[in-house]
């Protein structure tokens, strides 16, 4: 593969209506290496002031700018545009994301940056297949339904997948006609800046896509609880999500709520064991842990119970845990202090357990944890219950199928599920009978731009990806004309 190496990045600065601009304020915040703690740059410090630009540029962009008028035809060869850009900016975004989020390069450039260029492919053509439908009322009349976008998107990401996170919204919303106002996570902006850039210079009208960093109370509040938002897209905490619903709730402002995970993974006793193991390992250490669809809690059939923790036990110790410029890496750094702290706590929470494998942060600069395999704790622990967002895996015993969804189904969560099985059927069966927005079998993270995601119960609701996605960023009209 290419060598990436640690990039020098500029200040960030705000991106409102086509320009480049320091925050009324002029407040800046430091963004930190996670694998070394060092600082890497600052960004602006978005206030109120500099919200209510953003949402006013979005809003003369959508009320009287070109982009929700053009042909769906013209919009698709602009997210096009945009897409070849990311693949051409590869090694750019790559090692943006990698710095700024700890993301090893080796998989940064798949999983993050030609996922991001994927997804605005795919809603390009879905751009051009949306309308509407002709429908026979019982009475002479002429019926037909219109698909039009909502108006101002408000897009808030979290720090763990910033370019993929951003461009699962982004882009459909985009395609239907909509315009975006983008907060990123305040921890992880770089990218986010990036394709600021890329939008400019890909075609997008000014004010289509702005870009502001800030805190969550400085700048993501006043963009919530603007009236100026149509629609509010959010990926984060559950806890976060609840508050947002409240919001959103106050002016009936449309909203989708992607949230936590705490996902079960279970292992049949006809399962193929090393493909099983494998796909244990890449569910609970893919992303250093910090993955919504995560699978952190592996569920065991007893027959193979000890033979499973027995190969986890000689496979992940050899799981390669380092710097993320190395393109060896597998396991990079978690994305600042407090989420290491929290990974420490919850590992402490554990007193008793089994531990199979890792157990202690590493010693060394910046926020590194040892993957960790915990057996034998007792089904009321909080380090199985709740979402620890860190490369720890918990893992139970079951007798029968029966008692292997129940405890899959246990946690408030309903984000992803997965099982390992050779049986066709049962593969099927339990399927149907898991709590989540998606269920793999005989894998983990299997993810593409047209396959969509979300969640269910404390998860949240709506989807991304896929043509569903589009129903979020479109109204549906229904206009009758009169026959008589």
């Amino acid at each position: 593969m290419t060598t990436v190496e640690r990039p020098t990045v500029a200040p960030g600065r705000l991106f409102i209506g086509g320009q480049w601009r320091d925050a009324v304020s002029e407040r800046r915040t430091e963004i930190i290496d996670p694998a070394t703690g060092r600082t890497i740059t600052t960004v602006a410090a978005a206030g109120s002031s500099d919200v209510d630009t953003a949402v006013a540029a979005a809003r003369a962009a959508f009320d009287s700018g070109p982009w929700p008028g053009l042909a769906p035809r013209e919009r698709a060869r602009v997210l096009l545009r945009v897409a070849e850009l990311i693949r051409e900016r590869a090694d750019e975004l790559v090692a943006l994301e990698s710095l700024d989020v700890g993301k090893p390069v080796a998989l940064c450039r798949p999983v993050d940056v030609l996922t991001a260029a994927d997804q605005y492919e795919y809603y390009a053509a879905l751009a051009q297949s949306m309308d509407g439908a002709t429908r026979q009322p019982g009475f002479p009349a002429h019926a037909y339904t219109r698909r039009e976008p909502v108006g101002v998107v408000a897009a808030i990401t979290p720090f763990n997948f910033p370019l993929i996170l951003s461009s699962s919204k982004i882009a459909p919303a985009l395609a239907a006609g909509n315009t975006v106002v983008h907060k990123p996570s305040d921890e992880t902006p770089l990218s986010a800046l990036a394709m600021a850039a890329i939008f400019a210079e890909a075609g997008l009208p000014a004010g289509a896509v702005n870009v502001i960093t800030g805190t969550g109370s400085d700048t993501g509040e006043p963009l919530l609880r603007h009236p100026g938002v149509d629609k509010i897209a959010f990926t984060g905490s559950t806890a976060t999500g609840r508050r947002i619903a409240a919001t959103a709730g106050e002016r009936l402002t449309p909203v989708t709520l992607e949230l936590g995970g705490n996902a079960a993974h279970i292992v049949f006793d006809d399962a193929a064991i090393e493909t099983a193991i494998a796909g244990v390992i890449k569910g609970f250490v893919f992303n250093t842990g910090q993955f919504c669809m995560a699978g952190p809690r592996l569920l065991v059939a007893a027959p193979v119970y000890e033979t499973v923790l027995e190969a986890l036990a000689g496979a992940v110790p050899g799981v390669p845990v380092g710097d993320p410029f190395d393109p060896g890496t597998v396991v990079g750094p978690l994305a600042g202090p407090r989420q290491l702290a929290k990974v420490e706590q919850y590992v402490a929470k554990a007193a008793g357990a089994r531990v199979v494998a890792g157990g202690r942060r590493i010693d060394r600069d910046g926020y590194f944890h040892e993957p960790t395999v915990l057996a034998d704790l007792p089904a009321s622990s909080l380090v199985i219950a709740e979402e620890i967002f860190g490369p720890v895996l918990t893992v139970q015993r079951f007798d029968t199928e029966n008692e292997a969804v129940a405890l899959a189904n246990s946690t408030p969560y309903g984000l992803a599920a997965g099982l390992q099985t050779r049986d066709v059927a049962r593969a099927h069966r339990i399927a149907a009978r898991l709590h989540a927005g998606i269920v793999w079998v005989n894998d983990w993270a299997m993810l593409d731009p047209a396959i969509p995601f979300g969640g269910v119960k404390d998860s949240g609701f709506g989807r991304e990806y896929g043509p569903e996605a589009l129903d979020a960023y479109t109204r549906t009209k229904s206009v009758v004309i009169s026959l008589q």
